[in-house]
């Protein structure tokens, strides 16, 4: 085990990939001499090179339209897209080719890329560098959609996206950069992607929440603790395919759930987890499904009602105990 931070484990499941596979390669702006503006990519141009390292104009839609391009024609790239709010300008490439080409081919064309990017709120970066659309990716059938949230899960499912068949959608938080954590050194490690991880057991109250919201919900957990109540916190960790056996097991026990995304309310990835809950776990619940999300509002620039906006513990707390009644 190494202590590492996340963008340290990012860099080494990268690093580990491309040293394992001269057909993984990675481009996207400002990712070779930069490093990234996180610096996920930080010495990779100086160890492999400018053609397996590119750094590209600023244009995601052609970038993403030459990624399903070169993962048609036999290579695994990794894109990455600056920040999440410019996700709309790739969709065309995510959904009219990348998405459909296993299906409209039988299985005869694979598409082996991965879209990183970063996402959520928290760093007053404003309207326009902060958006989690969490909701709007994994909306489309045929893209897998993960967001680890602990340097380990970074590293391990990032390799396992890099190795995977279908198009993954890598969403990582812009707040977890320099979380740290113990990462296990094994170049063969990794994480399977559509498999839940409870961070804490309980027995009262199932609480599901993604990326960064796991952190505020393990928070939550412990102001539950001394309302008297115990918490259960899942990491759902990948958002689609979404591992519903986890969730069905943890209602069976607690009967209540509570759902945290940091994305919008309205539509948003949050009421698909509670739609989806009520159509496998309703027989368990003893009451609804409470939902945390954002407001149906553009994320502030001013800080204090940035924090007032973003879902927070305290905010989870009072769902919890609120569908406890």
């Amino acid at each position: 085990m190494a202590m590492m931070r996340y963008a340290e484990a990012l860099n080494a499941a990268l690093r580990e990939e491309m040293q394992d596979d001269p057909t993984v390669f990675i481009f996207g702006e400002d990712i070779g001499r930069y490093g990234g503006v996180f610096k996920v990519t930080r010495g990779l141009m100086e160890e492999f090179g400018e053609n397996r390292v590119r750094d590209t104009p600023i244009s995601e839609q052609a970038m993403t339209a030459m990624a399903v391009t070169a993962a048609m024609t036999g290579t695994r790239p990794i894109l990455e897209i600056m920040y999440a709010d410019f996700l709309p300008l790739t969709l065309d490439a995510l959904v009219n080719q990348a998405s459909i080409y296993d299906y409209i081919w039988n299985g005869q064309v694979s598409m082996p890329f991965v879209l990183r990017t970063q996402g959520g709120g928290g760093a007053g970066a404003g309207a326009q560098h902060s958006k989690a659309l969490d909701s709007m990716l994994a909306h489309i059938p045929g893209i897998k959609v993960v967001a680890p949230v602990t340097p380990a899960d970074a590293k391990g499912m990032l390799k396992s996206a890099i190795r995977d068949r279908q198009p993954v959608v890598f969403l990582e938080h812009k707040l977890l950069y320099n979380t740290r954590g113990e990462v296990p050194e094994n170049r063969d490690f990794t994480v399977p992607l559509g498999k839940a991880d409870t961070r804490v057991t309980g027995s009262d109250v199932s609480i599901f929440a993604t990326s960064r919201m796991v952190l505020e919900s393990l928070k939550a957990a412990e102001l539950l603790e001394k309302d008297g109540v115990s918490a259960e916190v899942i990491d759902l960790r990948t958002l689609r395919p979404l591992d519903i056996s986890a969730i069905k097991a943890s209602i069976a026990k607690t009967n209540h759930a509570v759902v945290v995304n940091e994305g919008w309310t309205f539509c948003g990835y949050a009421a698909e987890l509670s739609a989806s809950i009520m159509d496998h776990c309703f027989d368990d619940l003893d009451a609804p499904v409470a939902r945390v999300a954002l407001p149906d509002m553009p994320i502030p620039y001013s800080e204090p009602l940035e924090m007032a906006v973003l879902p927070n513990a305290e905010k989870i707390r009072a769902a919890a105990l609120k569908t406890l009644g």
